[in-house]
């Protein structure tokens, strides 16, 4: 006899998630596979028949912790608005059982801010003030709320196009962040900013990476447009590059595959990922050159997130 796996919904997910340190998650999960703890197998994309979509698998395995298991995302077409869902499975690696099965929606969001996070604390100055978040919606809104703590921001400009007209979001905005100041555009958001994140749904460059500050820490995350970039893909060919997972995030990054296409860049002039961040063993930034940092989401980061929203779980019962 085995233990039925635990199934969570959005509702159920929403109510354990203040439970959850994720940054914490984020931090222990890439240190154990900077230490070869943790085994990440590139996402793969599968293609519905007759047009009707593609769904991508998110894979990892966390011996450490002793799970593994798959995030799927689907991108259904429809006649109307796409639908597009995330579950994730986690499963035991002594017992070979399903664990969870839980609803990823608010937990892709809350691993992907983290992860960013992460990425500057661990790559921006410790004396950075001046932070920039271009977009404005709940992915930026989770990123500001990962960053806000880790170094002693003194300001905080938004950049997002609508939210001048959206008296409800500016007002959340001015209720989580009581100094935030209102850009006009992105490039005065991103001007002088000692960080500047990117958080939006773009397929295009929403930034110009030649007005940016000499070390500025740009970070950026994926969106589900074809070959999408946040930033200009010559931006790479200036600036001290790192990524989330050197093994498969240059794949698959648009600005990465259209600068190694089209600008000279290649996997070679990576400085470094999160893993090898994590435990020591590539270079940090040196001054004088602005830092991009770059995210795709990795199957490892669903795995971790499940696991600790499971244990919230277990720990209610």
């Amino acid at each position: 006899m085995t233990t039925p796996p635990i199934t969570l919904d959005a509702t159920a997910v929403e109510v354990l998630l203040p439970q959850v340190d994720v940054l914490q998650e984020m931090r222990q999960l890439f240190i154990g596979l900077g230490n070869a703890q943790a085994v990440q197998p590139p996402q793969t994309l599968a293609l519905l028949s007759e047009d009707k979509g593609d769904f991508i698998t998110y894979l990892g395995a966390d011996t450490n912790a002793g799970v593994f298991g798959a995030k799927l995302s689907p991108y259904l077409l429809t006649s109307g608005k796409p639908i597009i869902t995330a579950w994730t499975v986690l499963m035991s690696a002594q017992t070979g059982q399903p664990l969870c099965l839980c609803d990823a929606g608010a937990l892709t969001t809350e691993r992907t801010a983290a992860t960013t996070a992460l990425a500057i604390d661990l790559l921006a100055h410790q004396d950075a003030k001046r932070i920039a978040i271009i977009g404005s919606g709940p992915v930026a809104a989770a990123h500001w709320r990962h960053v806000q703590k880790l170094r002693p921001w003194q300001q905080v400009h938004v950049s997002s196009p609508n939210l001048k007209k959206d008296s409800d979001n500016w007002a959340h905005w001015q209720s989580v962040c009581p100094n935030v100041i209102l850009a006009d555009s992105a490039e005065a958001a991103a001007q002088d900013a000692d960080v500047v994140m990117l958080c939006t749904s773009s397929g295009s460059p929403v930034v110009d990476h030649t007005k940016l500050s000499s070390n500025a820490l740009v970070t950026s995350i994926s969106t589900n447009a074809h070959q999408a970039h946040e930033v200009s893909p010559a931006f790479l060919t200036h600036a001290q590059v790192y990524c989330d997972y050197r093994a498969t995030t240059p794949a698959t990054a648009g600005e990465m595959v259209l600068a190694a296409r089209d600008h000279g860049w290649t996997v070679a002039d990576l400085r470094g990922d999160l893993a090898e961040l994590s435990v020591g063993t590539c270079p940090i930034p040196a001054e004088g050159r602005p830092v991009f940092f770059r995210s795709v989401g990795l199957g490892l980061e669903d795995i971790a997130i499940a696991h600790a929203i499971y244990r919230a779980a277990c720990a209610q019962k």
